[in-house]
Order: C-alpha cells, then sequence, then structure tokens
C-alpha cells in the first residue's frame, strides 16, 4: 500500500524531529559501553551507525523535497 506524500512528509518530520535525536542518545552510549575506544574506532563506530540510521528510512525521505506530485496542476 503506498503512502501518500504528504504522510510522506509528516512521517519524515516526526523521524526526524523524535527519532534521530534519540538515535544519536543510543549512539553515543553505545559508543560509552565501548569504554571509550581510539579516535579511530569511535570514528568508524559513528559513521556506521551515521548511515545505518537512514537505511530502514529511505523510502519516507525519497522525494520529500520536490513538489506534490498528487496535486493536481494549476
Amino acid at each position: 500500500m503506498p503512502v501518500s506524500y504528504k504522510a510522506r512528509r509528516r512521517l519524515s518530520l516526526l523521524i526526524l524531529l523524535v527519532g534521530l535525536p534519540a538515535y544519536i542518545v543510543v549512539a553515543v552510549t553505545i559508543v560509552n559501553w565501548l569504554e571509550r575506544p581510539s579516535l579511530w574506532v569511535e570514528l568508524v563506530v559513528y559513521i556506521v551507525l551515521g548511515i545505518v540510521w537512514a537505511l530502514p528510512f529511505k523510502f519516507v525521505f525519497k522525494g520529500i523535497g520536490q513538489a506534490d506530485p498528487d496535486k493536481p496542476d494549476e
């Protein structure tokens, strides 16, 4: 079932305002559990976690910056 453009916009806003800060807290917590590894290991962990969070939401963010395709032409 396809999700409407308007619903995807609202969902993307919710993900960015609520989900991303929560994910940042989780990422910092994971790095702290590793007992402060070396700078390079920490950098790699943050890069991997920074990419991984967006993969499940790719369908939500795709095309959000474009004009509404559901809107009738004027």
